[in-house]
């Protein structure tokens, strides 16, 4: 957890194969899962925001696969953020338009 933005920028760069400057939201989190950083390109400049629990952790979303990356919705990672779990997160239907 001690790179900046250039150092999350080499990440994302030679790691992920993904273009930091693509407008999506870059999570990194510590081994004990206490801390996240989110990096963000906001058009003129990079946004970094840090978290530090005092207790508890944060929860990782389940995945299938060994991926490094795992893709979220913006309200997954609000959850995430909040502390809400991920696991019990039931969905009522809602309207979907379609394309």
């Amino acid at each position: 957890m001690r790179k900046s933005f250039d150092g999350l920028c080499g990440i994302i760069k030679s790691q992920m194969a993904l273009n930091a400057l693509g407008g999506s939201v870059f999570i990194f989190m510590n081994r004990r899962r206490t801390q996240v950083k989110l990096l963000l390109w906001e058009g003129d400049g990079f946004s970094i925001y840090y978290k530090r629990l005092e207790k508890g952790t944060f929860e990782l979303p389940a995945t299938n696969s060994q991926l490094a990356t795992v893709a979220l919705d913006a309200r997954q990672l609000q959850f995430i953020l909040q502390g809400v779990s991920l696991r019990k997160i039931v969905y009522r239907p809602r309207l979907q338009k379609s394309a």
